[in-house]
């Protein structure tokens, strides 16, 4: 992996729209950046969280941490920052060329947004915004240009004087995104940011957040979620964790698209994963395979009239949503272990359950990866 630069913050004076500008990027000023984590380990009693992590996130990067509760993914959160008291806790931090390892949490310059919003009921949007600004006892005529220039970026401009209560679920994310941000932080932690919206509202704040970071282009993000599709909208890497480990990690598109073994190609989506004895023909090297399984993933196959395949079975079942069929098929080859084909409605044939078919797919949409 490779290390990129990010500077230290702004001035306390300095615009929030010139971020990226006022960063450290003049000749002569150069300095190590992003988020370098060495060793980390984490132990509460006999239970390891977290063994013998590294990891680099660069300069600009918005990496989304995804895995399943338990996996440590919100412990690696809190680490960065510095929320972790551990019996068992070894390993150092370094954000934007300073060792952050034994700086508490309220100097580390760092925003967060977490799954509860957090604000203050009791103040405006304006106040609940300004609030760390005070904190910090920035003069008052910065406090209200930053603010200003905090709530535009999110899209609340017009909102300072209303009070939380008063906004919806999707609004009162936007003004703790906006806190986090006003304060002009090294790296921006979100925490599960989507989780209490609706499917509709979340799939909306998602793409807000995503034009957001590119808005902010030098502006660092570490974003924990278990959801799957958050990592392939939002990613520009995605690190993906099992039971305190790295199952992998590298753009949404590579966890995707080739897989090192079950675990991952299964969490990313659904994934057939099939022998190489009935994925591959006798004269393909990969027949032989032993110690690997074919992945397909269900939109690789198509449905076809029966012997115009490579494998043959009949249509177990047929399950229709809106736009998009899942269709369920029981191999010939393979009885006990239904394969999933998901195609657009209206082209192809139509499934019908019952029905004998063949399923086609072109060599290079395979991948072999380890169980």
């Amino acid at each position: 992996m490779n290390t990129a630069s990010l500077a230290h913050p702004t001035a306390p004076g300095a615009p929030l729209d010139a971020l990226d500008a006022a960063r450290l990027d003049a000749p002569g000023a150069a300095a190590p950046g992003g988020v370098q984590i060495d060793h980390l380990t984490v132990r509460f009693g006999a239970r390891t969280v977290l063994d013998d992590l590294s990891l680099t996130i660069q300069r600009g990067e918005l990496l989304t941490v995804l895995g399943r509760s338990g996996c440590g993914k919100t412990t690696l959160l809190r680490f960065i920052a510095g929320f972790i008291e551990a019996d068992g806790l070894a390993g150092t931090l370094t954000v934007a060329g300073r060792d952050l390892t034994h700086v508490p949490p309220h100097k580390r310059n760092l925003g967060l947004l977490f799954q509860s919003y957090a604000l203050f009921p009791h103040l405006t949007v304006f106040e609940n915004v300004a609030f760390g600004l005070r904190a910090r006892r920035i003069p008052a005529r910065d406090v209200a240009r930053r603010v200003a220039e905090a709530l535009k970026l999110v899209q609340l401009g017009d909102s300072g004087h209303v009070m939380p209560a008063q906004l919806s679920g999707g609004m009162q994310q936007r003004v703790a995104l906006a806190r986090a941000l006003v304060i002009e932080p090294d790296v921006l932690l979100l925490d599960e940011p989507l989780s209490a919206l609706d499917a509709n509202l979340r799939a909306s704040v998602r793409s807000e957040l995503k034009a957001l970071h590119e808005r902010l282009p030098n502006l660092t993000i570490v974003c924990v979620t278990h959801d799957q599709d958050d990592a392939l909208v939002l990613s520009d890497r995605t690190l993906l964790m099992r039971d305190g480990h790295i199952a992998q990690l590298g753009t949404p598109q590579q966890l995707y698209d080739t897989p090192v073994d079950g675990f991952v190609a299964r969490y990313l989506g659904a994934a057939n994963l099939l022998p190489p004895q009935v994925a591959f023909s006798m004269d393909d090297a990969r027949y032989s395979e032993r110690d690997r399984v074919a992945c397909l993933r269900p939109e690789a196959l198509r449905i076809v009239p029966l012997g115009e395949g490579q494998l043959h079975g009949a249509i177990a079942s047929v399950e229709w949503y809106g736009a998009a069929l899942s269709v369920s098929v029981v191999l010939d080859a393979l009885p006990n272990d239904p394969v999933l084909v998901t195609m657009q409605r209206g082209l192809g044939m139509t499934p019908e359950k019952g029905a004998r078919v063949s399923l086609r797919y072109e060599a290079g949409d395979v991948v072999l990866i380890k169980p």
